[in-house]
């Protein structure tokens, strides 16, 4: 499994992006995907996933502001992020997890990660 995620950039504080993350083999729909973020300095965090039912979970920071949805038919995750904060820059990377068990945390294949920067 690769996982190709694009969508980083700069943007203004209040503004937003969409992330996306992009997977190879052809069983995607069963997989849970997930965000991480890593900020300088910081250990990486959890920021959101979605289960291969796509039920959605949030980290508390970015409950209401960021949307993780799927598509399937693309073998794609989205995160959509709006009302950006400063402290939302960071480094964001996807991540799978393909075996079938473990918790929304658990993942055994990463992307390369993608650039987010918020200024004020």
């Amino acid at each position: 499994v690769q996982l190709q995620a694009s969508g980083g950039g700069l943007v203004q504080a209040g503004g937003s992006l969409r992330l996306s993350c992009a997977a190879s083999g052809r069983t995607f729909s069963s997989y849970a995907m997930g965000w991480f973020r890593q900020a300088p300095g910081r250990e990486r965090e959890f920021v959101a996933a979605i289960g291969a039912g796509g039920t959605a979970y949030y980290a508390d920071s970015v409950k209401g502001r960021f949307t993780i949805s799927r598509d399937n038919a693309k073998n794609t995750v989205y995160l959509q992020m709006d009302s950006l904060k400063t402290e939302d820059t960071a480094v964001y990377y996807c991540a799978l997890n393909s075996r079938g068990y473990g918790s929304i945390y658990d993942y055994n294949y990463w992307g390369q990660g993608t650039q987010v920067t918020v200024s004020s």
